[in-house]
């Protein structure tokens, strides 16, 4: 039986700022709830076995985090205390209501960590993991209000002046050179080989870095995501690759988000540019690597989402909206905090507590989705790219990335096959995200040809603006890649060469 694809309704009863709800919620009827505790500071709730709080770090949250949120609802409702990096407490926002009042209320929630009451009354210390995440910078992500405004207005600016052929010119080109390098050999572990690989490459290119920095900025971006305990210096490689970015683009501009961001009318200081290069880089980095990888996966293990792509009701990108849903690329975002004593979900938050935004766990709050089958097709009210004044300003351009990027790897190797068993597939969690560890798959072997005569670059579609001006200006051309080996029947949609349907 065909599924419908859900479509929202209102909540009741009637409220301005009442959340959609999808299809089963049954919004006019009974609805399970769990008992409110009473009010009280999360360093002092009850919570978890032994009496104690719920650890979002260690190996219970690192093996199954959906799990340990699924647990702490139950027992705590859709806001729970809990504990981070250095068992320090924070909320844990699990309702997806209550995770959109916090992510578009920044007076009550602001983004500025230096309003943290631990780290204000020196309970945070210098060396935690969290420091990347929780140490306040001149970005627009840790700032709220006119400030927020100007410093988000450049970036969002600078990121529109791409053209997006551009950047898929620029995805098919280093996908194409990652399926070089494993095409002859039949098979691959397409996470380091290509998800870990691909947004970082095009990412380098776009802020404007030197192309041999990519493989090391992958490393290290990696690396302090994932709170490692050489995370600060993964960090500190991060900054300087930039430093020296800024200052070359400062000497010599190009067309690129550096050059543009240090040219843009908002007048950013060298340290605005560098680090917003850096929140760029990164985050764009992350969320499009777990993307690829976990809408790969889906394709490759789930035979209802085969299903789906084989009747022909589902495209890439309903695909890629599909995961966005079940398997967000960021668990948990880092933070916000109350700028004032408030109630949030029933429960009583105090003045300078940290809160969490749990946006995987959102995306499964019962109350909007009663049945986690059903089909989301053409629903965006997901949170895996947060909302708000904070939402995610680079999210088309990842997503450009990352369709274009699997639609390239589908047709050059239409028969991949998962190589193991999937209930042997592995992640490695953190506070953040799940990221999976290994994708190993099979196919036939192909050739690359070699010495194939490069076509002529695409023409620029777009005149030169001049400098600082807001509208697009396109990639500078990019040699393609060698086309795939004679025989290769690109006229057939790759999906149904990957259902075996000719």
């Amino acid at each position: 039986m065909r599924r419908q694809a859900a479509r929202l309704v209102p909540r009741r009863p009637a409220d301005p700022h009442a959340l959609p709800v999808l299809p089963g919620s049954n919004p006019g009827g009974n609805v399970s709830t769990h008992p409110t505790p009473p009010p009280e500071c999360p360093a002092h709730a009850a919570g978890a076995a032994s009496g104690g709080l719920y650890r979002l770090h260690g190996p219970e949250a690192e093996a199954d985090p959906m799990g340990l949120y699924e647990k702490l609802r139950a027992e705590h409702g859709p806001v729970a205390p809990v504990l981070v990096s250095g068992d320090l407490p924070a909320w844990l926002v699990l309702g997806h209501r209550e995770n959109l009042d916090v992510a578009r209320t920044p007076s009550r929630f602001a983004r500025d960590p230096r309003g943290w009451r631990d780290l204000k009354e020196g309970r945070v210390p210098a060396d935690t993991p969290l420091g990347p995440m929780v140490s306040w910078v001149p970005v627009c992500n840790f700032t709220d209000g006119a400030v927020h405004e100007r410093l988000r207005g450049a970036v969002t600016e600078s990121l529109e002046r791409f053209d997006k052929r551009g950047i898929r010119r620029f995805v098919t080109r280093f996908a194409n050179q990652l399926v070089d390098r494993i095409a002859a050999d039949g098979e691959a572990d397409l996470v380091p080989a290509f998800s870990d690989q691909l947004p970082m490459l095009v990412m380098t290119q776009l802020v404007g870095a030197p192309d041999e920095h990519g493989p090391r900025l992958v490393k290290a971006a990696r690396d302090m995501l994932q709170g490692t305990e050489t995370a600060l210096q993964s960090d500190r490689y991060v900054t300087v690759t930039l430093e020296q970015l800024v200052l070359d683009r400062k000497a010599q501009p190009a067309r690129d988000l550096a050059s543009w961001l240090l040219e843009h009318p908002a007048n950013l200081s060298d340290t605005e540019v560098l680090m917003h290069l850096r929140v760029v880089l990164i985050a764009a980095y992350e969320t499009t690597a777990n993307l690829i990888a976990n809408t790969l996966r889906t394709v490759l293990t789930d035979q209802r989402f085969r299903a789906s792509l084989s009747g022909g009701h589902m495209t890439l990108p309903d695909a890629l909206e599909q995961v966005l849903w079940d398997d967000p690329p960021i668990n948990t975002i880092i933070g916000r905090w109350a700028t004032g004593d408030t109630l949030l979900g029933g429960r009583q938050i105090k003045a300078g507590d940290m809160l969490l935004l749990g946006l995987a766990a959102g995306n499964a709050d019962p109350q909007i989705r009663p049945d986690p089958a059903a089909s989301v097709r053409g629903n965006r009210s997901h949170l895996a790219f947060s909302s708000g004044p904070h939402e995610c300003p680079g999210q088309d351009i990842g997503r450009a990335i990352a369709d274009t990027g699997i639609e390239v790897l589908m047709d050059r190797l239409p028969d991949l096959q998962l190589a193991v068993d999937a209930s042997r597939l592995q992640w490695r969690g953190t506070l953040m995200s799940r990221h999976l560890q290994c994708l190993p798959v099979r196919f036939a072997p192909r050739p690359v040809p070699d010495d194939q005569p490069e076509p002529p670059p695409h023409p620029h579609t777009q005149p030169e603006q001049p400098a600082g001006h807001p509208g697009h200006a396109v990639i500078p051309p990019q040699p393609t890649a060698a086309p795939a080996p004679a025989g290769h029947r690109r006229e057939l949609s790759w999906w149904r060469r990957l259902l075996g349907r000719r």
